[in-house]
């Protein structure tokens, strides 16, 4: 299945907890089944980033090393455990 949109997300420059709280925010305001790919530098989001997606019930679809941080691809779950 492929997604209906991809939307990128720079949070570059931003520190722990930032990158995740934001990429929360974004993915919420998301239909079930879009991607979001958020580019990072925080070297903690390598952490975070997956681990928010499995409490949140999103699919982490991919984690790429880049020049200066991580880009990760999340599709938005179908049924959010946040509200």
């Amino acid at each position: 299945m492929t997604s209906v949109t991809e939307a990128v997300f720079d949070l570059r420059g931003l520190k722990c907890p930032l990158p995740v709280l934001r990429s929360r925010k974004k993915l919420s305001a998301m239909l079930p089944n879009e991607d979001l790919v958020v580019e990072t530098t925080d070297p903690l989001a390598v952490i975070d980033i997956p681990h928010m997606c499995r409490e949140d019930g999103h699919i982490l679809l991919e984690t790429i090393k880049t020049e200066d941080g991580h880009r990760f691809r999340i599709r938005r779950g179908e049924q959010v455990s946040r509200s």
